[in-house]
């Protein structure tokens, strides 16, 4: 067995679902790709984007003695619906990904003992990434064979469909690589319209500023009121698109305990999450990735679902808010309660 296959099947007794090989280079329709999104502003906020961009461009670049990149995927298909509470409005929809452990963690402890089999099996040095360095996760994952990038622009993987978590090693080791995978969307395009806000300007084009991932989660001030109603029940992420690809139908449910929803996260009440301090905001999300954008920014998305509920029993929680410290906070839930005016 060469070392490739060696790591491959290492990756899969780890508990991986995807493994391949890819060179450590990124082709210059990629870069130019990056280069326009980041041009036209459709980062929004998300400054790191624009200020790592030739090592997110360029894996040698990141790191110049990097020969191949390993690339995992890890998936977390959920059970059952992922979109089945958005029809309940006095609840919070929380994105599939975000309802147990925080899957960095999950995946970098497998992505560290898989580095070390490669070390140990061959003079090399190895960094281990999962979506914590400038890294192009998506176009690398597709040139080593997972899967494509969908007219999402999110990778769609034959097997597991859009539910895949990523994750990378890069290696000073000169690897067999695998054959990029050809892209199978055809004519479908499910996933562009199943986008409440309109957030693919083209097949393959996203702007993140219409996203309602991006709004939820990396937006750090009042959410634009154009995109309000729109949001919903989500709270925290959007699983539109990835949910809408005919490709989930051959995805199994995850394997990983750590990744299945936890029962109080599948279908939260806005009440309770409205109640929230921080004590208790931390103590609700400790070890999930909904912790990282505090219970303020959480609580102005919990606001506009209240706000667009129609449920007239939470008006009082809005009003509660109204006058909260945190004035991103106090605007959402004065829209909210207006929202029944």
């Amino acid at each position: 067995m060469d070392a490739a296959e060696a790591i491959r099947a290492q990756a899969l007794k780890l508990g991986f679902d995807a493994v391949g090989f890819a060179p450590a280079a990124m082709g210059p329709q990629m870069r130019q790709r990056l280069a326009d999104f980041l041009t036209d502003g459709r980062h929004g906020s998300m400054g790191w984007m624009a200020a790592r961009a030739e090592e997110r461009g360029d894996p040698q670049a990141l790191w110049p003695e990097a020969q191949s990149v390993i690339c995992l995927g890890l998936s977390y298909a959920p059970e059952g619906d992922p979109l089945a509470t958005l029809d309940r409005p006095d609840r919070g929809n929380i994105s599939v990904y975000a309802r147990n452990r925080d899957y960095h963690d999950v995946m970098k402890g497998m992505l560290k003992h898989l580095a070390q089999f490669v070390v140990s099996r061959a003079p090399a040095d190895v960094k281990v990434f999962v979506d914590t360095a400038p890294v192009m996760e998506k176009p690398l994952a597709a040139r080593a064979g997972l899967g494509w990038q969908g007219k999402h622009t999110n990778l769609v993987s034959r097997t597991h469909g859009s539910w895949l978590f990523l994750g990378e090693i890069y290696t000073t080791l000169a690897l067999a690589t695998d054959a990029a995978h050809a892209d199978r969307c055809g004519s479908c395009t499910h996933c562009l319209q199943a986008c409440p806000t309109d957030a693919f300007p083209a097949p393959y084009q996203l702007d993140a500023r219409r996203c309602i991932a991006y709004l939820t989660i990396e937006h750090p001030g009042p959410i634009p009121v154009e995109f309000r109603k729109a949001i919903g029940n989500r709270i925290y992420g959007c699983d539109d698109c990835l949910a809408a690809c005919p490709w989930n139908r051959f995805a199994a449910t995850t394997r990983q305990a750590k990744l299945a929803a936890r029962a109080d996260l599948a279908a939260p009440g806005l009440r309770e999450l409205a109640a929230l301090n921080d004590a208790g905001f931390r103590s609700l999300f400790a070890g999930s990735p909904i912790k990282r954008i505090g219970r303020d920014r959480f609580l102005r998305n919990v606001l506009i679902a209240i706000g667009n509920s129609g449920d007239p029993e939470l008006i009082a929680s809005a009003r509660t808010l109204c006058s909260d410290p945190d004035p991103v906070v106090a605007e959402a839930a004065a829209w909210a309660v207006a929202q029944f005016a």
